[in-house]
């Protein structure tokens, strides 16, 4: 009986691990993957209302955990977003609008923070100094300098 158990509690536990990995396998299209061995980029954010540059928080998306997309308190001032993300890396997770989302900004074509396109002014982006049409869903690269508008 002891032998049995025994068997039986290795089989279980043999099972359960391979039940456990194979949910980590993920199946995405070869087109959407970035990176299957994890990144550590640095594109700059700068954001502008009517002239007037936006500071962008130190320690955004750090804490107990610290979120794929965050900054630090040494170069958040030059608008330096980290993203740092293991493992598999998809399109999806390089985008703008993580970092917005994480610092709790609106930002798209027809608004930014609380700005919205109107008589007031517009949304604009630049990225590298190229006018850029889509906003909050731009993939980010390492070293990109992004500018985020309202005029």
């Amino acid at each position: 009986i002891i032998i049995i158990g025994t068997i039986v509690t290795i089989l279980i536990v043999v099972g359960a691990i391979f039940l456990l990995s194979k949910g980590e396998q993920i199946n995405v299209p070869e087109d959407q993957i970035v990176t299957r061995q994890g990144l550590h980029w640095h594109p700059k954010v700068e954001v502008s209302i009517k002239g007037e540059k936006q500071e962008i928080p130190a320690n955004l998306g750090l804490g107990a955990v610290h979120g794929k997309i965050h900054t630090h308190d040494t170069d958040n001032k030059e608008g330096v977003i980290h993203m740092e993300m293991k493992g598999l890396v998809v399109k999806e997770d390089t985008k703008l609008t993580h970092f917005f989302q994480t610092w709790g900004k609106d930002f798209n074509a027809n608004k930014l923070f609380d700005k919205t396109n109107g008589s007031e002014g517009v949304v604009k982006m630049t990225v590298n100094g190229q006018e850029n049409k889509e906003f909050e869903n731009y993939l980010m690269k390492d070293g990109d300098k992004i500018e985020a508008k309202y005029e």
